[in-house]
Formats: C-alpha cells, sequence, structure tokens
C-alpha cells in the first residue's frame, strides 16, 4: 500500500477535524424551523467552508515547506544566492529561514576560500618543475601538471597507466630512485608515492623529481673532496721527503764528507721511510674503503654478535646492557667490523674522561636498534663525522665511521652518531629495516 505525502495527511487531518462540528451542526440546521432555502444556505455555508478552511491550511503548511526544499536545493546545488523571507523572525518558520540564510553565507564563504585554495594549489602544481601524477583505483590518470605531460610526451588526464607505460611508477610503495627513458627526457628521477583524496575518492599520488642534476652536483663535491685530502696527505709525505732529499743530495756533493754525514744520511733515510709508510698506509686505507665487498647472507644472533665484538675490546671493559633475543639476516663477519669500530671510539673517548662503555639493543616498532653509549667528551664536529679521512685523533685514519655506515647502509640500515642528551658523552645507533628482524625463538 503507497505511503500517502505529507500534504494529503495534513489535508486528511484537517478534514476530519471539520467533519466532527459538521456533522453535529448540519443535523441541527436541518431539524430547526428554518425554510428550506435558509437550511439549504447553511448547509452550503458550512460544506463549502469547511472545505475552504481545509485546502487554506493545507496551502499554510505546504508552501513554507516547499519554500525550504528550493532553499536546500539550492544550496545543494552550490547556488547562495537564494533566500527565503518571512515577516516574522520570532516563529519556528521565520528561524527556519533565518538559519538556512546564515547556513548559505558560511556555505558560500567557504565555497569561495575552498576555490582560492584549490587555485592556488593548482597554480603552485602546473609550475613544479616535478612531475605530479594521480590515478584512482582503475589506473586512470585523473590529474597530471605540465611537466609530468611534458616528460611523457602526451596528454595524461583520462589515459590508463598501461597505455602510457607507466605502470612500474606506481608499483612501489615506498620512495626509490629510477633511471628512467621517457619521450621527453631521459635522467635519473627520485619517485616518492602516496594517497590523497580528490573528490572525495582515494587516489593515488607520485611525485617525480629530476635529481640527475642534483647527484652530479653531489658527484663534483665528492671528487673535488677526495682530491683535496689525497692531495694534502701526499703533500703531506712528499714534502719532507723531497726536502730531505735535496738536503743529502747537496750533502753529498760536498768534497768534504764528515763523520756526521753518515748520522744525516741515517736520518734522513728514517724520516723518508715513515713517510714512505705513512702514504703507503694512507693508500691501502682508502683501497679499504672504497672496495667494501658486498654483504654475505647468513644469520646472525644479536647477542652474540655484540658479546663477539665486546670480547676483542681488551683496553676497557665494556659493559652490556642487553635486549631482546632476536636474528638478523647479514654478513657477520661485516657486522663484526662495524661494532668493532664503534666499540674502538667509544672506548677511545671514554677513556679521557675515565668514563664507561654500554651496549644495548632493543626492538623497535619496524627496526631493530644496536646502542653503543660512551662517557666521554663528546663530539665537537658532528658536520664532518663522515666525512673520510677526517679525524680529530692523532694517530687516526678517518676512515673507521666511514667504513661503519658503508656497512650497516649495505644490509639496509643507517648508523647515526649524535652527542646524549640526558648525559656527558656520545651514542652510536645502529638501526636495521623491520624487514631484517627475525625472532631468534623461531
Amino acid at each position: 500500500m503507497p505511503r500517502w505525502r505529507h500534504e494529503d495527511v495534513i489535508l486528511t487531518l484537517v478534514v476530519a477535524a471539520i467533519a466532527i462540528p459538521t456533522a453535529i451542526a448540519l443535523p441541527l440546521a436541518w431539524l430547526a424551523s428554518f425554510e428550506l432555502k435558509t437550511k439549504i444556505t447553511i448547509t452550503l455555508a458550512i460544506v463549502v467552508g469547511a472545505g475552504g478552511l481545509a485546502l487554506a491550511v493545507r496551502i499554510r503548511v505546504m508552501r513554507p515547506l516547499q519554500t525550504l526544499a528550493n532553499l536546500t536545493s539550492s544550496l545543494r546545488e552550490r547556488d547562495y544566492a537564494v533566500r527565503g523571507r518571512h515577516p516574522r523572525l520570532d516563529d519556528a518558520l521565520g528561524l527556519a529561514m533565518t538559519e538556512l540564510g546564515a547556513l548559505a553565507d558560511q556555505l558560500r564563504a567557504e565555497r569561495w576560500r575552498d576555490e582560492e585554495a584549490a587555485s592556488g594549489l593548482a597554480r603552485v602544481v602546473e609550475s613544479l618543475d616535478a612531475a605530479v601524477i594521480a590515478i584512482d583505483d582503475g589506473q586512470v590518470v585523473r590529474l597530471a601538471n605540465r611537466t609530468a605531460e611534458r616528460l611523457v610526451g602526451r596528454e595524461l588526464e583520462g589515459a590508463t597507466l598501461a597505455e602510457l607505460g607507466l605502470t612500474e611508477l606506481f608499483a612501489a610503495d615506498t620512495p626509490r630512485t629510477l633511471g628512467l627513458s621517457l619521450p621527453g627526457g631521459q635522467g635519473t628521477w627520485e619517485v616518492r608515492p602516496s594517497e590523497v583524496r580528490l573528490s572525495g575518492m582515494p587516489h593515488r599520488l607520485i611525485v617525480m623529481t629530476d635529481v640527475q642534476h642534483a647527484l652530479r652536483a653531489e658527484e663534483r663535491q665528492a671528487w673535488q673532496r677526495l682530491v683535496r685530502v689525497l692531495g694534502h696527505e701526499i703533500n703531506n709525505s712528499l714534502g719532507p721527503i723531497s726536502s730531505i732529499a735535496e738536503t743529502l743530495r747537496t750533502a753529498l756533493a760536498r768534497p768534504e764528507r764528515g763523520a756526521e754525514l753518515e748520522d744525516d744520511l741515517q736520518r734522513g733515510l728514517s724520516v723518508i721511510e715513515r713517510r714512505a709508510a705513512a702514504l703507503s698506509r694512507f693508500m691501502q686505507s682508502y683501497a679499504r674503503l672504497v672496495r667494501l665487498p658486498p654483504p654475505r647472507p647468513g644469520r646472525v644472533d644479536v647477542a652474540e654478535w655484540v658479546q663477539r665484538s665486546v670480547a676483542l675490546e681488551t683496553r676497557a671493559p665494556v659493559t652490556v646492557v642487553g635486549g631482546p633475543a632476536l636474528v638478523v639476516p647479514g654478513d657477520a663477519d661485516q657486522l663484526d667490523q662495524l661494532l668493532i669500530n664503534l666499540l674502538h671510539n667509544a672506548v677511545e673517548a671514554s677513556a679521557e674522561t675515565s668514563g664507561s662503555v654500554r651496549v644495548a639493543w632493543a626492538a623497535a616498532p619496524g627496526a631493530v636498534s644496536i646502542v653503543v653509549e660512551d662517557e666521554g667528551p663528546g663530539v665537537a664536529d658532528t658536520a664532518n663525522l663522515f666525512v673520510p679521512f677526517f679525524t680529530t685523533k692523532p694517530n687516526g685514519s678517518g676512515i673507521g665511521l666511514v667504513l661503519a655506515r658503508q656497512i650497516a647502509e649495505a644490509h639496509g640500515g643507517s648508523l647515526i652518531v649524535r652527542n646524549r642528551k640526558a648525559a656527558r658523552g656520545a651514542e652510536a645507533v645502529i638501526t636495521l629495516p623491520a624487514t631484517a628482524v627475525i625472532s631468534a625463538a623461531s
């Protein structure tokens, strides 16, 4: 059975309300001693009046509701210029009209603000040197800036990833660097994926940045630093060697050769030998730094790894705080070298202040961390910690931390060396990614 409309229900209720007095008034009119003409007039007046009243009530109820419906429809269509009027503001209908007007004003202000923000964002996206591409769940491009279209060499919006040959870009969930060859250019690009909502629907967003020029600049700076360090170290050895060789040649050219010539020769050759040995050690250290082999995968128990490395440090006691039972995949020899270098630095730093060294590890969300803490004077120059051959120690080689970080990064992790916040000294934090964490019980 179909449901009645609201206005029909109102009309029925009004008719029902009028029918009761009408049913009483009509019999009284016909039973009274009136003329027939009078009775008919009274009857018509009652019926017509009751019907007109019912229709008037129906219209009086319907019209404001229709006005409210029209206002609401205008708001839904984002037309905020339509307004409703009512002579009184202190009754229910007037209050409803006032609130709808206030809502329209607020929505209009928000619309202007959103349109201005969207327009500004669109201009920013269009002016970016980075390529910006957004796709929907059907892998259809819904947003692309001019840089992306210039790179791909065609209009992108409405095209699928399969048509464009860009499926590989959206396959990864983490930022990465790719070498790409596209119609509009080729080079090395940093690809950063993320999730956004456009028009209320989830979309996948890719931002591609050309890092080839930045990589070339970094490479040029690295070569400049390397040449500067190599030149410094070689000159430190060749300078004394050249000076002493000139002195000895001059002495040998003299006609008279006294007993002191033998001593000069011994001292000069000794200096030349020491500087040549130092230069040889420097070149061996450099070769060791640049020839780090890739890790050989294996299973390394964290507790045994720490205990094994600590046992090799005999100059001072090292406290092992401990941690959960964990096994990480990696090259045991390289990980030993990594931790030994950090322990060596920590013990030397703590020896300056008669402090202690501690080692602990923990399984953090998404990672496992091994921390080496010392109570030394702390790190004075954090900017140059990982610059090859930079050292503040009189007999340091300047490659220990660089080699340690290379080993950590080769295992998919990282190494951070910083000053401790709560106490004196420094801490070295080795972090391995979550994919490298395995429970020892398994």
